[in-house]
């Protein structure tokens, strides 16, 4: 490719539309995730686009890191996030804990999550049991 000549590569082209640079406030950051969302709906995608993808969500990821937008919490307080997230009741939970006074004592801070329970809490809200773990 020679300077000053139009580019027919596809990820030039990508660079192009939406140059990836660090995200420095939070306007930047919406429009990041617009173009990774964009990316995402199209389903298959073609080498260049998921290199594009890759360096796009580094950048978000980085981002993310410095300003913590996601807060550490785990244990039972992840456990009412995701309840509250998600639209439940505690009676939803049942199945995992057997009662309703279990699943009151364990969010009530009374008792504490087992072994058993943390594993049916990941797999039933899709997640990794260390999420359910303190990190120190």
């Amino acid at each position: 490719m020679t300077l000053g000549t139009p580019s027919t590569n596809p990820y030039i082209e990508l660079l192009t539309s939406f140059p990836p640079r660090p995200i420095t406030s939070e306007e930047e950051l919406i429009a990041t995730q617009k173009v990774i969302d964009s990316l995402i709906d199209k389903g298959e995608l073609t080498p260049d686009e998921q290199d594009y993808l890759n360096v796009l969500g580094t950048l978000v990821h980085e981002y993310e890191e410095k300003h913590k937008l996601i807060p550490d919490i785990s244990g039972v307080e992840l456990l009412k996030t995701l309840i509250a997230e998600l639209g439940l009741r505690q009676k939803d939970l049942v199945p995992i804990f057997k009662t309703e006074s279990i699943v009151s004592e364990v969010m009530s801070g009374q008792r504490n999550l087992t072994v058993n329970h943390i594993r049916q809490l990941a797999e039933f809200f899709h997640i990794s049991p260390a999420a359910f773990f303190e990190s120190r």
